[in-house]
């Protein structure tokens, strides 16, 4: 029994927590696995990188589903924050003009940086000195998620693609079918099939989508 289902084992979750429980239950392994990844030869706050980038994908998924699909009931997503499943605070900022694509809550708390400001990842690259272009924060691992700076959907991560080439092609485009706003996929106009299977008529099927499955798995894979 996973550890998800530990916590939640005497709980009655809301209607429409079945159709995405498989999605949560793999973002969470996936941060058990960053947790225990061996940590040689990276300094020790690069160990927490990857936990922070795995954290945005999954509060991510039920931003996106609430709040641009609005196919999540409020009932299930108020239940998902009490249950510390999903991050309120982080999603509430998303919802404000100019935190679109915060990377984490840590980065604008006064209180962890020098002379009381927020990290420089919440600077726009256009307006940063050259040394500090391409630096991630030592907390997150982000280089920007200032709006306006973000690649596919979210933050400039340490790991995140910045060349114009075919494989940089490819991930925008399968970024855009999974994250992307209402109508913006591979079928124009219509929503992408695994949003449509993760929340919007909860249908019968019985496997989760590619797009989800090749998300995660390339999450897995990032060092």
């Amino acid at each position: 029994m996973s550890g998800l289902k530990r916590k939640l084992k005497n709980k009655k979750p809301p209607e429409g927590w079945d159709m995405i429980e498989e999605v949560i239950e793999d973002f969470e392994q996936q941060m058990k696995d960053a947790v225990n990844d061996e940590h040689e030869g990276k300094r020790k706050c690069e160990a927490n990188w990857k936990i922070h980038r795995i954290h945005w994908e999954k509060n991510r998924f039920i931003y996106d589903l609430m709040y641009v699909r609005k196919v999540m009931s409020r009932e299930l997503f108020e239940w998902l924050c009490r249950e510390k499943i999903a991050d309120g605070p982080l999603i509430a900022k998303w919802r404000k003009p100019g935190y679109e694509i915060l990377c984490s809550m840590l980065a604008i708390q006064k209180g962890n940086h020098n002379f009381g400001t927020t990290s420089h990842c919440r600077v726009p690259l256009r307006l940063r000195a050259a040394q500090q272009r391409v630096t991630p924060d030592v907390q997150t691992g982000c280089v920007s998620c200032a709006s306006g700076d973000g690649k596919f959907g979210g933050p400039i991560w340490w790991n995140t693609p910045m060349d114009d080439g075919e494989a940089q092609e490819e991930s925008e485009q399968q970024n855009r079918s999974t994250w992307g706003p209402a109508g913006v996929g591979d079928n124009e106009g219509s929503a992408p099939e695994g949003r449509k299977r993760a929340a919007a008529e909860f249908d019968d099927e019985d496997e989760l989508p590619d797009e989800f499955r090749a998300r995660l798995e390339a999450l897995k894979k990032q060092a």
